[in-house]
């Protein structure tokens, strides 16, 4: 009997033992509680402000007691509906889940240098938010991080290596930049944003489900070699794409409505690629071969400094050469240039066009 006693003390003693102390600092008006780390750092764990004000910006101390903050802990500000701004110290390495999430009046933030871990839904349903600046600190964006936001243009560093899911599920995002680091674009991770052009780089090996699904003014888009495979209603109900420009073999379709009912869409294929009629048979998109186009209505056509030249657009890797002819009657075509194109548009110049009364051009393969 005396040893169950004992051990009923013990076990409700316990949870005195391993409850982590919170401590309070007031800066101003702004009231921050926090714990202490095993490193003897400081986490902030939630905000509050005296007499009820918790309007305007916040500026997050470095120190706090003598101590260095380092994280932002699980939903620190959450549901703060009248915060407009939040100054991050740049000694902050991590923000936990749901940090800022439904932050409704939340306009602005830096995330500053030293971050190098974000959680899931951080700014979720911050639906003010229109600038963010992602530091090249982040491998990572986490689920949901910026959903409902009122982003417009987010250029993604070339440290992060992957998309979550629903990340950028943004309403008016119409310009998004991915860099050559991105490996994975998680399910749903643009759905229902204003995206007109979207261009995928090489290093992406995986696009999730609905990844665009509902972009209702997506037009076109371009799919490195390195997809194989298009998830299910990756493409659903976006309405307007006409032009899917493929660098690689025709991939295979996760599902039937990766590109639901879009008889009015264009997959374009380059040459020496395969597997397009069954493409087309899986999907009901038609498939046509992608050659280079000559640009004449931008700046760069006609004569410059350099000579008389042009831009040539066609997809990063591809190799053409530029012949030029004196006579269209009985054209002998001779090689000016060989153009490899290290990004979608290459230029050509002609200095000696001058030699010449008349001068012809036409592009071929290698």
């Amino acid at each position: 009997m005396k040893t169950m006693k004992l051990l009923a003390l013990l076990l409700l003693a316990l949870p005195a033992i391993v409850r982590a102390q919170t401590f309070t600092y007031t800066n101003g008006n702004d009231v921050f509680f926090y714990s202490i780390t095993n490193n003897n750092t400081i986490n902030i764990i939630n905000w509050g402000a005296q007499n009820l004000d918790d309007s305007g910006p916040v500026i997050i101390p470095s120190v706090m007691n003598g101590l260095t903050v380092t994280s932002i802990g699980f939903g620190a500000f959450n549901s703060r509906t009248t915060l407009t701004g939040v100054t991050i110290p740049n000694t902050v390495t991590s923000i936990g889940n749901d940090a800022f999430a439904t932050c409704y009046s939340l306009t602005n933030v830096t995330i500053p240098d030293s971050v190098t871990s974000l959680g899931s839904g951080v700014f979720d349903g911050c639906n003010n938010l229109a600038s963010v600046t992602i530091p090249n600190s982040l491998t990572s964006i986490g689920d949901s991080d910026f959903y409902g936001c009122a982003l417009t243009n987010v250029s993604i560093p070339n440290s992060v290596t992957s998309i979550g899911a629903s990340a950028f599920s943004c309403p008016n995002l119409t310009s998004i930049t991915i860099p050559n680091s991105v490996t994975n674009i998680g399910d749903y991770a643009f759905s229902g944003t204003s995206l007109t052009s979207v261009t995928i780089p090489n290093s992406v090996t995986s696009i999730g489900i609905a990844a665009f699904e509902e972009c209702y003014s997506l037009t076109n888009i371009t799919i490195p070699n390195s997809v194989t495979n298009i998830a299910d209603s990756t493409f659903y109900e976006c309405y307007v794409l006409a032009d899917v420009y493929f660098t690689g073999n025709a991939p295979t379709i996760g599902g039937g409505y990766a590109f639901k009912d879009y008889t009015h869409t264009t997959a374009h294929y380059l040459p020496g690629t395969t597997g397009w009629d069954e493409f087309t048979a899986n999907t009901g998109v038609s498939a046509v071969l992608w050659l280079p186009q000559l640009q004449t209505i931008d700046g760069n056509f006609g004569v410059l400094t350099n000579g008389f030249g042009f831009n040539i657009s066609w997809a990063s890797g591809q190799v053409l050469v530029v012949e030029a002819s004196t006579n269209l009657a009985n054209p002998v075509w001779s090689p000016v240039t060989t153009n490899t194109f290290i990004s979608d548009l290459s230029y050509f110049s002609d200095p000696q066009w001058t030699n010449y009364p008349g001068r012809f051009y036409r592009l071929r393969s290698p």
